[in-house]
């Protein structure tokens, strides 16, 4: 009775596979006489016949420009200078590691290998964390 059940269920999931796949691409994909072009033109109101969509995107573009003030464009040099490599600069650290501390772990005394060897119990360090980790510039000055 049950290889009955087992094999009508896998006639079922045959059958379930196989008219899935009978699907063509046409009825499950159709497309149109328009090209991407046409698709994005018509989504964004851009293209022939809409100078008046187009007029609007660039006036609310326009509305987020700013021109730079003077305090900006003499700031700019002194800003951009501080990340440029230079004689004077070259041998200082940008990017300092950070403090990876050392751990200290105990290991009692046990037994160890197929012959149960005694081991005493030692004193072992390893760093916290596997990698070494640096900060970004700025974030970390100080020295340790």
């Amino acid at each position: 009775m049950p290889r009955i059940w087992i094999d009508a269920a896998a006639l079922l999931l045959a059958a379930t596979l196989l008219g899935g796949c009978a699907t063509s691409k046409e009825k499950l994909l159709p497309h149109g006489d328009s090209t991407m072009l046409d698709i994005w033109h018509q989504e964004t109101g851009g293209g022939a016949g809409s100078g008046q969509a187009a007029r609007q995107l660039l006036d609310a573009r326009q509305g987020l420009r700013r021109p730079l003030a003077d305090a900006d464009v003499q700031a700019a040099p002194g800003v951009q200078a501080r990340y440029t490599r230079t004689a004077q600069n070259e041998s200082h650290r940008q990017f300092h590691r950070l403090p990876n501390p050392d751990l200290v772990m105990y290991v009692f005394p046990h037994l160890a290998g197929t012959d149960p060897v005694p081991v005493p119990g030692y004193s072992t360090v390893f760093p916290l964390y596997q990698r070494v980790q640096y900060a970004m510039p700025g974030e970390r000055v100080e020295d340790y």
